[in-house]
């Protein structure tokens, strides 16, 4: 979510112990997790409160998100592309004319050469 690696977990570490103090540390440790949960618990009210004002049901909202989701264009071309496989996407090859030297005569090419 943040995408914090272990490098920067270590610099704060190491600035939480000089500024707090190994003394104080895990009491200011505690007190920011505390206060973590609530925000996370007031913001998850705030989000059902408005819900019910607004008189909708979020898994609908949700389903309607998914829905939107789905117009990526990204994700559209590749829904185009995937459905493509069941289809034989081969060009078929022209049977040997038997008056030649026995050598099948090759596919007419699937552009137009004289457009290019």
């Amino acid at each position: 979510m943040f995408d914090i690696g272990i490098g920067e977990i270590l610099i704060l570490a190491v600035l939480g112990l000089l500024v707090f103090g190994p003394e104080r540390l895990p009491k200011a440790a505690a007190d920011a997790a505390r206060m973590v949960r609530n925000v996370r618990s007031m913001a998850s009210n705030a989000r059902k409160d408005l819900a019910d004002s607004a008189g909708m049901d979020l898994s609908d909202a949700k389903g309607a998100m998914d829905e939107i989701a789905q117009l990526h264009p990204r994700r559209m071309m590749r829904g185009i592309f995937e459905d493509d496989d069941d289809e034989d996407t081969k060009p078929a090859s022209a049977p040997a004319d038997p008056t030649s030297d026995g050598k099948p005569k090759p596919a007419s090419p699937a552009f137009d050469p004289d457009a290019t």
